[in-house]
């Protein structure tokens, strides 16, 4: 299970909530010196250290160096800035390990990930304010080809920018160490587009699709490239010259270039191309990006107006209060009761967080270069806000316990299987959920117990319901909340992925809890099944005793286990597709596309088949007297069968193409 969690790591890739699914990491007490209270009279209300450049440094002395090397990276950035001013920018570590070349916070360049969906949501609110955007118009208006409705509703530029657009995860053509797998954007959007799963504004689905759209629009309304207006309009204006959406990398940053590095930082990875550009393909150094924080902060100067600046950071999407909402194009990160609006984004090999305290003047941000071990990127990142918030803008946790026996049966209501709402609901991929879903259950003290929401050492948290249906983590603060309906929960989320990211209750057909234990079963009875046709061969050879079956009838028998071997084969071959495509995502660009047609083909021939032969089994079983062991054994093969034909029908094994 922890092996598959590492595979589909990348399916969450330019989200900045990639490490959700790793549950194992880097301890929470990263040195003494990191959680070290500040040196603070005792008082009700606690006070924060010095926001001091002086300060500031020694804090991050105390807390990157160590958590970087226990978390296997090679090396990272971190940018503070306040009123106007850079506070401090600090590099840790190193861009290139083999050569001992440090991290320079000047120039070292990073991949930002999905926080360059910040540079894409600026560029539109560049264009709303001049008139040429409008946020809720239906977005076929700017396009060359039609997004159908859903149930009659068209989407619009605030549905896209708060991730409520309703489409399904899409993973092709996402990112790729092969040049060659680029496409246009207005090739890939035609291309690529993912079915709509939900109705618009209703349910956060994040999508890197529809930010790519959202830079398709920017390029015919503009008349500029995508890459051109970034750089005409945003970069330059604010002196981003350590930026770029380029890629390959142009010539004269190719040599600031950060290496990215997998696990055991052994060697150099291959430089990452973003197919939709506009959702992650940025490059730039943290003195870059402390500009486009400052721009932001002082109200857009530089980029918009300030109303503009306010429209985009004031809005909020609140889908289930009191979780962090959507703003504009940021979500929220708030902590501490202050206002924090950022994003986060990852590569495979780097992993990025933008965190501005709008109302306090402060912008944080940190890139790292490596894919780190079990999930270690996600919890630094969250481990620096917290802390540096905790430091620097420290307040008390709110909320008090409600009653024992409400909250035991609020917890009870709350047990369940769930799957997330970014996911795949219409193809082939929707079989992941079958060992991804996400279970909610009870402790000895009839508390809940949330595996996605596991604290920083692996750990479940100590969840203390506050409010009917919101329950605060003892801890950190964490809040997370239920909506129910008709007295059944029916989806849930917490902070760190609540603006994008909704658990919603599974029907019982594709219930995990039960199905996936019953379809492991079915495949062992196919396995001793099929096994038994060489066993049985080797034995008679052995013994020199005669077949027990002649003609027709043998033919139809080696069929039947011909059929099972089939089965194990396909389902060996979806395995195999899942291994690799996941594991290295340019396989989803066409080399895997052979073996994934054989399989669209023959999984419903082996599936089918199988319920047929086993059915003939069953019948012949009866008609030929056999055993009571023969004819127990032929019922448990066509439930195993049934079984596994269920399955299939249910996770939408069955289809053909590579539209996913």
């Amino acid at each position: 299970m922890k092996q598959l969690k590492k595979w589909l790591v990348p399916l969450l890739l330019l989200a900045g909530a990639g490490g959700v699914l790793a549950q194992d990491i880097v301890p929470e007490a990263l040195t003494p010196a990191a959680n070290a209270p500040a040196a603070t009279p005792v008082a009700a209300e606690p006070v924060g250290a010095a926001l001091t450049k002086t300060d500031v440094d020694a804090w991050l002395d105390g807390f990157m160096p160590y958590a970087i090397e226990s978390g296997d990276i090679a090396g990272a950035v971190v940018v503070v800035v306040k009123d106007g001013q850079v506070l401090t920018q600090r590099g840790f570590g190193y861009a290139d390990v083999d050569k001992r070349i440090p991290v320079d916070p000047e120039t070292t360049l990073f991949r930002t990930g999905s926080v360059s969906k910040l540079t894409t949501w600026t560029a539109v609110m560049q264009l709303v304010e001049q008139g040429k955007l409008d946020l809720d118009a239906d977005v076929n208006t700017y396009l060359d080809f039609k997004i159908p409705d859903y149930d009659g509703k068209p989407i619009t530029l605030r549905n896209i920018m708060t991730h409520t657009a309703g489409f399904q995860e899409t993973v092709r053509r996402l990112i790729t160490d092969n040049p060659g797998d680029m496409q246009p954007l207005g090739v890939f959007v035609k291309d690529n587009l993912p079915d709509r799963i939900f109705p618009p504004g209703e349910m956060p689905a994040y999508s890197n699709y529809a930010t790519a759209l959202a830079g398709y629009i920017i390029e015919r309304v503009s008349g500029l490239s995508y890459d051109d207006y970034v750089e005409r309009n945003i970069f330059t204006p604010l002196g981003m010259t350590q930026a770029t959406f380029r890629q390959p990398l142009p010539d004269r940053l190719r040599p600031f270039m950060s290496q990215g590095y997998g696990p055991g930082l052994s060697k150099p990875e291959k430089f990452e191309f973003v197919v939709p550009a506009p959702a992650g393909s940025e490059a730039a150094s943290g003195a870059a990006m402390a500009k486009f924080m400052i721009a932001h902060l002082n109200n857009g100067a530089g980029l918009m107006k300030p109303e503009t600046a306010r429209q985009m950071h004031d809005f909020t999407l609140p889908i289930l209060p009191p979780l962090h909402p959507m703003a504009l194009g940021f979500y929220h990160d708030d902590i501490n009761g202050h206002r924090v609006i950022g994003h986060a984004g990852d590569t495979v090999y780097m992993h990025t967080n933008l965190d501005l305290f709008l109302d306090d003047g402060v912008g944080l941000f940190i890139s790292m270069n490596s894919d780190g071990k079990a999930g270690s990127p996600r919890f630094i990142r969250e481990g620096l806000l917290r802390r540096f918030a905790d430091r620097y803008f420290p307040a008390p946790l709110e909320g008090t316990p409600i009653d024992a026996k409400t909250a035991r049966e609020h917890a009870r209501m709350l047990a369940g299987t769930y799957a997330s709402s970014r996911g795949f609901e219409t193809n082939f991929l929707h079989m992941l959920d079958l060992v991804e879903q996400d279970k909610v259950g009870l402790d000895d003290d009839g508390g809940i117990v949330v595996g996605s929401a596991a604290n920083a050492a692996g750990q479940p948290r100590k969840w203390i319901e506050v409010a009917p249906f919101v329950w605060r983590d003892r801890d950190s603060g964490m809040h997370l909340a239920a909506e129910v309906k008709d007295g059944q929960v029916t989806r849930w989320s917490f902070d760190t992925v609540s603006p994008f990211m909704m658990m919603r209750r599974v029907p019982w057909y594709k219930d995990s809890a039960w199905l996936l234990p019953v379809a492991l079963g079915a495949l062992g009875i196919v396995l001793l099944s099929a096994l038994a046709w060489p066993a049985g061969a080797i034995a008679r050879r052995r013994y020199k005793a005669a077949g027990r079956y002649q003609g027709a009838r043998l033919r139809n028998q080696r069929l039947f286990h011909g059929i099972q071997w089939l089965v194990l084969l396909v389902l060996a071959g979806w395995a195999t597709w899942i291994t690799v495509g996941l594991g290295h995502l340019s396989m989803l660009a066409g080399p895997l596309d052979p073996l994934l047609y054989a399989l669209q083909i023959l999984s419903p021939i082996a599936l089918f088949g199988l319920l047929l032969l086993a059915a003939w089994n069953l019948w012949t079983a009866r008609t030929e007297k056999r055993g009571w062991f023969a004819l127990v054994w032929a019922v448990l093969l066509v439930l195993a069968a049934g079984a596994l034909l269920w399955v299939a029908l249910a996770f939408h094994m069955f289809g053909f193409g590579t539209h996913y």
